[in-house]
């Protein structure tokens, strides 16, 4: 997992074109204040509409895994989304 680059406000206002360049492109960044982070800068997910046939493909070549390992996965997921102050 990478590190996202921290940003001070000021630098945010001096460098935005070239920030949100980078934002567009896929770069993430934590914004900060008296260096603390007070915010977080992520590029928009884009979803795609996925046709019912491609998702069955998809779907039978998925490997089989059972409930168990699936709940543990969502509760890995929703705990690390908790634990993430940004993520409120």
């Amino acid at each position: 997992m990478s590190v996202e680059p921290e940003i001070i406000q000021r630098g945010l206002r001096n460098r935005s074109r070239e920030i949100m360049d980078a934002v567009q492109g896929g770069q993430s960044f934590t914004v900060t204040r008296d260096g603390r982070p007070i915010g977080r800068l992520v590029p928009l997910r884009r979803r795609r509409f996925v046709s019912r046939q491609e998702f069955a493909a998809m779907s039978r070549a998925a490997p089989e895994i059972g409930l168990g390992t699936f709940r543990a996965d969502q509760d890995t997921t929703a705990d690390a989304y908790l634990d993430d102050p940004c993520a409120r």
